[in-house]
This record gives structure tokens, sequence and C-alpha cells, in this order.
């Protein structure tokens, strides 16, 4: 049995006894790396760690941590308050909002992972504040986030055209651009109908002092009290006579670390996790009341899950069990059908894996196919970049993962749950649409 298939067999058995038995799927990972690479393979532990996502483990935790001692000292609360008046006391323009911010943060240039670390755990925060489904809330911000993705001033799109130009294939960075952008504002449009869009609507507005707009209804609100809403904060922040919560110093420099967690990921390329976990020791320091119980906060869990499902899929790289894939179906010989396997490969390892990655490998398998003249080579990459990309609110990937992070506790079960289903319903369904819209469409 080669290497390559020992690995996707391992990975099959992660998932059925994950599925068998209450046993983390993280930890499951971590010990098949080591019982593949170092067992089976004679790998190091060196090298079966080398694929340990450093900087992703820092994201989540470096994020969290501040996000927790935000919503400790009422600084996320003010800003819940301060949304809601940007649109008129309209809740259901509260997810768009968040949408559309991801969007420009990652079409400007933020990576998409950095963009929802930002918006995630205030969009989160709105949700259960005004009785938002957690669901619908993060998978607009992860959306909104992958509609900027191939932005040909965005990261993702500047190495994915690069990657086009250097392996020789036609490509047309505004067709990239927009029919991605395209597929993520529909997507977006089925989560707000299909996830309590309709309810949020038939609310009306909702008062900055958090009286009802409606009647509560819907299964995810809150439970209300004369005076407003349940927040999530966990301190009691101090308002005004108006209702209107007040910014005293620890909320100022709250505000000040993550504007500048914005201009730094934005601006300086400067490292999110990182950042955040300097602001986080910087908070505490100032402030060890509202920072109390902060770490324990943090969802290790969620962190332990991730990681070690990224750190084997990085093994899995390492051997060569992606470029086995590839080279398997490039040598199909219907040039159509090769395309829309390719296309189902990027969708299934980027739910679990680097996106730019995988992209990189993939889109030179492409060009033997593109050879034949039969496929369109600018249909081809747009439908594999969309089929790669839009299954990061996969909850293995990073945006995935800091959705469910940021949801309330009592209500992450679901929201993983949930997003595992809805991340693989895109796995499959979103590598056949595209292939059928911009390969066989395109070639008709």
């Amino acid at each position: 049995m080669s290497e390559q298939l020992m690995s996707i067999l391992a990975l099959l058995a992660i998932f059925l006894i994950g599925t068998l038995r209450a046993v983390n799927l993280g930890a499951l990972a971590l010990v098949a790396s080591f019982a593949v690479g170092a067992g089976a393979l004679g790998m190091d532990a060196s090298e079966v760690l080398a694929g340990f996502p450093a900087e992703l483990f820092m994201i989540l935790v470096g994020v969290t941590y501040l996000f927790a001692i935000a919503r400790n000292n009422g600084t996320v609360e003010w800003l819940v308050h301060a949304a809601v008046r940007i649109v008129g006391g309209k809740v259901a323009a509260i997810p768009w909002v968040m949408f559309t911010i991801s969007c420009v943060l990652v079409s400007l240039g933020a990576v998409s992972p950095a963009a929802v670390a930002i918006i995630a755990p205030i969009g989160m925060t709105f949700a259960a504040r005004y009785g938002i489904n957690p669901l619908l809330m993060g998978l607009m911000v992860v959306h909104g986030s992958a509609a900027g993705n191939f932005s040909p001033i965005g990261v993702l799109g500047v190495v994915t055209n690069g990657v086009v130009d250097t392996s020789g294939i036609a490509g047309s960075p505004m067709v990239l651009f927009l029919a991605n952008l395209i597929f993520n504002v529909l997507l977006g449009a089925g989560i707000f109908f299909g996830f309590g869009g309709r309810h949020l609507l038939s609310t009306g507005r909702e008062a900055i002092d958090g009286s009802a707009g409606g009647e509560d209804t819907d299964a995810y609100k809150p439970h209300r009290t004369a005076s407003g809403p349940s927040t999530a904060v966990a301190t009691a922040p101090a308002q005004t006579d108006s209702g209107t919560l007040s910014l005293d110093r620890d909320r100022i420099v709250t505000l000040g670390s993550m504007v500048a967690l914005v201009i730094g990921a934005l601006g300086f390329d400067l490292d999110v996790g990182l950042m955040s976990l300097s602001a986080a020791v910087l908070l505490t320091v100032l402030a060890p009341d509202t920072a109390k119980d902060a770490v324990g906060q943090i969802n290790w869990s969620v962190v332990l899950l991730v990681c070690g499902i990224v750190t084997y899929v990085a093994l899995m790289q390492e051997i060569g069990t992606v470029d086995y894939l590839g080279n398997a179906i490039s040598e199909v010989d219907a040039p159509l059908l090769a395309a829309l396997l390719i296309c189902y490969i990027g969708a299934i390892v980027s739910a679990f894996a680097s996106t730019t990655g995988i992209l990189g490998a993939l889109i030179p398998l492409a060009v033997p196919l593109l050879a034949t003249g039969q496929v369109s080579a600018i249909g081809l990459v747009t439908a594999l970049s969309i089929s790669a990309s839009v299954v990061d609110s996969s909850p293995f990937s990073t945006n995935g993962a800091m959705v469910v992070a940021n949801a309330p506790k009592e209500q992450q079960s679901m929201v993983y749950r949930q997003l595992m289903k809805w991340g693989f319903g895109l796995v499959l369904a979103a590598p056949l649409i595209c292939w059928a819209a911009l390969t066989v469409l395109a070639g008709w």
C-alpha cells in the first residue's frame, strides 16, 4: 500500500471514530499524524509536527482572548449600540453590515482569516444581543470575506493570478473577482432568508436601549426583561442615565487596540494572533478585574480540533497525497470530467487546509487538461478558485473555527454541527455548480 493511500484511509478512520465515539477530532488527527508519520513512514517528531499551524493557533487564542476581555469590560456592548445607530435601528441590516465590512477588508488586501478574526467576535456578539441566529451571523461574516477573496489587489487574487501567469494559462482577474463576488452574494441572500432573515425583517426596528421592535418568536432570541434583552457581557457595564454605555478608560484602550489590530493587519501585514495577544495582555495589566476568567473563555476544544486536523492535512501534503490525487485525475481521458474532479479535490482539501496552498498546487495540474482545448481556461481557473475558497465556512477551516469559537458557549455545539453540514454541503454542491456554469456552459 502506498503512503498516499495509507494517509487517505487514516483520514477516513479519523472521521469514522470521531463520529462513533465522543473523541475530539483534533486529538485523533494528532495521534494519526504520529502513527502515519512516525510509525509507518519513519519520520521524527519534528517532521511530524512541522505542519502544526502555529499562526492559526495564535489567531484562535489571541483573538478570542482579546474579545473575551472586550465583552467583559463592555466594549463590545458599546459597539453593539453604535452599530444599531448606524443602521437606524434596523436589526435585519446588521448581518449585511458584517458581510459588507468583511468583503471590503479582504478586497483591500486583508487575508480572509485576519478579517474574519476581527469581525466575527463583534458580529457574534451582535447576534447574541439582538436575537439573531448565530449561524446566520457567522456565515454572513465568512462569506462576506469570501466575496472579496479574488479582488485584483487582494492577497488571494494576487496569488492566484500570479500562479495562472506563471503556468502560462489564459486568465481574467476581473472575471475571477466578479464571478466569486456574485456567487457569495447569492449565497449570502440564501443564508439570510434561510436562517431567520424573514423574522428579522418582520420585527422592524430595535430601540437603542434594547427595547423590542416586535414579539420574540424566533427560537434564537434571548430572554428579555422590561428594560431590554439579555446580553453576552460577563460583567455589568456602566451606563449613562440615558441607558447608553459610556466610554471609560478600559473601553477606549480596548477600542484603540481593535483599531490597531485592523491597521496592523491591513497596512503592515503584522500577525493578527500576536497583536491580539499583546493587546489582551496590556488590558489585563491595566484592568485585572475585567480580564478575570478571560483565558478560561477561550474555547480550547476548538483550538485542539482545528490545529490537529490542519496538522494531519499538512502531513498529507508533505508526503504528496494531494499531488498523487491531482496527477491521477489529470490522466482521465474525459477532460470535462477531469476538470470536475479537480474542482472537487480543491474543495475537499481546502475545507481543512490552506486555500492558497491548494490553488498553488492544483492550478498547474490543470495545464494538461487545458491543452486539449476542450475546457475553458478562464472557466476552469474560476471554478476551481471558487470551489476551493467558498468552503472556508467549514469548522475545520480558520474562518469556520473563528465562528464556532466566538459563538455563545451554550450554542457552540449547535453552531459546530450546522457549520459542518453547511461546509460539507458546499463541498458537494459548489464544485458541481461552478463546473457546470463556468466550464460546461462556457464551453458551449
